[in-house]
């Protein structure tokens, strides 16, 4: 049993490394304030998101990349901090940022048609007084959704 257990270990954290490494980080702009994502471009890393983290690091966050536009929504389950997303159109706009308490299945949907969602702690948004309607730079940086 213990040997089982041994490469079970093994296994899941060689599948973690190989998670981390497919995921490219990127530096955005809005209004002034620069901040490091990670770039969730792929199905499994949009599927992954940030669930079992236990924590985030004040500027940094993850930029779900999908494939095209949509009515995207977004969900807490299995994720351990309170986060805030904005959903943003095809032309870096942001349509709306709706708050998310930890390890909920309420959905927050995009108000628009979406191309993007930015997640960053809560309140980060709110505390650069950042809303609907302002222009995120440096998405072009992103890899193309697969």
């Amino acid at each position: 049993m213990h040997r089982f257990a041994l490469i079970l270990a093994t296994l899941l954290m060689a599948h973690a490394d190989a998670y981390a490494a497919e995921i490219p980080m990127i530096s955005l702009e809005i209004s002034g304030h620069t901040m490091s994502v990670e770039v969730a471009h792929t199905q499994l890393s949009r599927s992954q998101g940030l669930m079992y983290r236990e924590s985030l690091e004040e500027n940094s966050g993850m930029l779900f990349v999908f494939p095209s536009s949509g009515y995207y929504s977004m969900w807490m389950k299995n994720t351990y901090i309170p986060l805030s997303v904005a959903f943003i159109d095809v032309r870096g706009v942001i349509l709306n940022i709706a708050d998310m308490q930890p390890e909920t299945l309420a959905s927050h949907d995009a108000a628009g048609m979406a191309k993007y969602a930015l997640e960053m702690n809560k309140g980060w948004f709110a505390a650069r007084k950042i809303a609907a309607g302002t222009q995120v730079t440096g998405l072009e940086r992103a890899p193309a959704a697969n």
